[in-house]
């Protein structure tokens, strides 16, 4: 694992609790925030799998 896999993890269970947090409260804008962080979160996470992928090649 590398560190945009990791922070990409993070930034994806950040983004859901502020997305359902923003349910809680009716907060349209807290929800569509948290919503942008996980798709955010993904592409960083599919970086780091992309990196992985690479390294993994070039030590075989």
């Amino acid at each position: 694992m590398n560190s945009d896999q990791i922070k990409g993890a993070a930034k994806k269970v950040a983004g859901k609790v502020q997305q359902e947090g923003g349910k809680l409260v009716g907060s349209k804008k807290q929800q569509a925030k948290g919503a942008a962080k996980q798709v955010e979160g993904s592409m960083q996470e599919a970086l780091g799998n992309i990196k992985e992928v690479f390294k993994n090649d070039q030590q075989h």
